[in-house]
């Protein structure tokens, strides 16, 4: 008896890793120390030094079911950018700058291309990110899971200097409220959305008009990052009041997350149009539109809040840096809350 007739293949996890260090490369910073392969990722701060007060920020995050998607289509370049963007952009609600990031990878049975393949999409997140993918996991699990799944986690550390922390705590009556178009589902709802749809290749391959692509193009589109986005936001001399990734929980729970004592947003549903993939799941899914709100970006996956006189701007950069942006409502006094209207 050995390892390899256990279900561990060491000989396949090093094959992995040869793989994966061409995408891994791609992602470096000068920050980084030392090379793929070490018990630890070295990453050096002396470029955060002449900062007055740097704090340092942390989000970690997984795909959740959408791997599930990427099994059943067989494409797994691009779960990867998912699993970034859901750490990523949660450092970059309180206006942080990315600059690490570490993977783990659960799987069945350790196939190395397919591996690499995942990590080349986190490579590529961490790309749009401007984060150094400095060290991950790749562990096999024979008898916990079936061979040819998988689940992908990450972790992302940012840094921002205390005083252009993006905290909410100044939200006051009157402001703005700025949503920026998201690019789909995201990776959030994927239970709800395997429920709706039949996870077969003939409805995934199935042409939708409306959608302009197949269904299984439409879900599986990846996380939008929206890091550079905010940084260009920040470079034009915006500050950024408050800011709320639209993820798990939808509209009703993330908003609120940002908001002060004594501040309710309102949010104007029909100041933009919603996606055409999600009119077509509530359709089909026969679900009710609260429902939709409180699980689904809707289309919007960030959404901060402005001064009045900081609008126009804030809207040129967004669009300068190849986003959309809306104006989708605005802040009241009133319970700390949110009503869509």
């Amino acid at each position: 008896m050995d390892y390899k007739k256990a279900g561990v293949d060491i000989e396949a996890g090093y094959k992995s890793v040869e793989l994966m260090k061409k995408h891994v490369k791609e992602t470096m910073r000068p920050e980084v120390l030392g090379g793929l392969g070490g018990f630890s990722g070295a990453f050096s701060l002396n470029a955060i030094k002449d900062m007055e007060d740097p704090v340092l920020l942390s989000g970690t995050d997984g795909c959740g079911t959408k791997v599930k998607l990427a099994f059943l289509m067989d494409k797994h370049d691009t779960i990867g950018i998912d699993c970034v963007a859901m750490c990523v952009n949660d450092v970059a609600c309180a206006g942080g700058e990315p600059l690490f990031f570490l993977d783990y990878i659960a799987c069945g049975k350790n196939y190395p291309e397919k591996i690499a393949t995942i990590v080349s999409g986190v490579a590529e997140g961490c790309k749009q990110s401007g984060a150094a993918l400095v060290g991950g996991e790749t562990a096999e699990h024979p008898g916990l899971m079936p061979e040819d799944e998988y689940d992908l986690a990450g972790f992302a550390v940012g840094v921002v200097d205390r005083k252009d922390m993006i905290t909410g705590e100044d939200i006051k009556a009157g402001d703005v409220l700025i949503g920026i178009a998201s690019s789909g589902v995201h990776s959030n709802g994927f239970s709800l959305v395997r429920k709706v749809f039949e996870m077969t290749a003939e409805s995934l391959n199935t042409y939708y008009d409306e959608l302009g692509k197949t269904l299984g193009e439409a879900l599986i589109a990846p996380t939008k990052i929206y890091v550079k986005t905010l940084k260009t936001i920040k470079d034009a001399g915006v500050r950024v009041k408050g800011c709320s990734h639209i993820t798990g929980g939808g509209f009703y729970e993330n908003i609120p997350r940002m908001l002060p004592e004594g501040v309710h947003a309102v949010v104007k549903k029909d100041s933009y149009e919603v996606p055409a993939i999600f009119k077509l799941m509530q359709k089909t899914g026969n679900i009710a539109e609260e429902m939709m709100y409180n699980t689904f970006n809707m289309g919007l996956g960030m959404i901060l809040a402005v001064e009045e006189a900081d609008v126009e701007a804030t809207m040129e950069a967004i669009k300068a840096a190849g986003e959309t942006p809306y104006i989708v409502g605005n802040c009241q006094a009133g319970e700390k809350g949110v009503t869509l209207c």
